[in-house]
């Protein structure tokens, strides 16, 4: 059942009691679609990051010993997303060679006697089913979803931005997908920010003591800003938001945006929640100072070199 049917259904079981309105809502969650599908959005340049990203993808950066991309399908393979489609452009292909088998590797590493090693690097390539797409159309964060629109047609999914992570204990896409298959809401992760850095974000306003949006607005100012909850790159989306996109028309910079099309949703009638991160926080990567200390905090939870880490940083800075 799509979200603008139950939508309808909730209108019409409202006014007529909530008995009938508990019984439908039973019978629409338990007839919905299972999410097994992710759409990631990999298409970005990393201009903030230059030079490192010249001849190497951001998402390929790495936190400690692990690449950004590698953190992110982690997160969405422990939710139990099966189909993960990364919507990429012409520079990316180390992206797919990450999630490849290297034969030529493992048979070294296999000869060195390195047989943990081997195993774990093939396991990369079998975290799930990996479909890449070339990105096509206007600049913004929504043109990723129409190029993959048909991959995903008549399904809910969870889209993603490539250089977004979020530490905590339980995956928080799995957080969000749970909520998702006991409410059926579309979703989209906040966290809250600085009011003096509300204008680099799109930014959410919720109805008075709940999670439900009635106003979302990209990179606002101060002024504008309904709040300082920042949206961020982890979104459960459905058909009706992509049919919407595809009218929506260029926004803030002469781009397409997601957000203008969460908005219209909301405008007319459609529910839409913020998610917050539980035991865990949103991390940005697409900075020099943003990625430090994302890797940073990556590092000192590491038992085999977080407290050798921190007791440099003591020796080095604390003396």
């Amino acid at each position: 059942m799509h979200n603008s049917q139950f939508a309808r259904l909730q209108r019409f079981a409202q006014q007529r009691g909530q008995a009938v309105f508990a019984y439908i809502r039973r019978f629409a969650i338990c007839d919905m679609q299972k999410i097994k599908k992710a759409v990631i959005a990999v298409a970005g340049s990393g201009t903030r990051l230059l030079p490192a990203t010249k001849s190497m993808p951001k998402e390929m950066l790495p936190i400690v010993d692990k690449p950004i991309i590698q953190l992110v399908v982690e997160e969405l393979v422990e939710a139990g997303i099966e189909d993960i489609i990364m919507v990429t452009k012409w520079d990316k292909k180390p992206l797919e060679d990450h999630f490849d088998y290297n034969w030529a590797l493992m048979d070294e590493l296999k000869k060195a006697g390195k047989i943990e090693l081997r195993d774990k690097i093939k396991k990369i390539a079998d975290l799930a089913n990996f479909i890449y797409v070339r990105q096509k159309g206007p600049y913004g964060n929504g043109t990723p979803v129409l190029s993959a629109a048909s991959l995903v047609r008549n399904e809910p999914f969870v889209f993603v931005w490539g250089d977004d992570l979020v530490k905590s204990k339980t995956s928080f896409t799995k957080q969000m997908v749970d909520d998702y298959n006991k409410t059926g809401h579309l979703m989209i992760g906040v966290q809250e920010v600085p009011r003096e850095q509300v204008v680099r974000y799109g930014i959410v306003g919720l109805k008075e003591r709940t999670m439900q949006i009635e106003s979302i607005i990209e990179k606002p100012t101060a002024e504008e800003a309904p709040s300082n909850l920042a949206d961020f790159g982890r979104m459960i989306l459905n058909q009706d938001i992509v049919d919407i996109l595809t009218r929506t028309p260029l926004g803030k910079g002469d781009e397409l945006w997601i957000v203008d099309a969460i908005r219209d949703y909301i405008k007319a009638g459609g529910e839409f929640y913020a998610k917050k991160v539980e035991d865990g926080e949103w991390l940005t990567t697409g900075d020099p100072l943003n990625f430090l200390i994302t890797t940073l905090k990556y590092a000192m939870d590491r038992k085999d070199i977080g407290p050798e880490l921190l007791e440099f940083f003591r020796k080095t800075y604390c003396s």
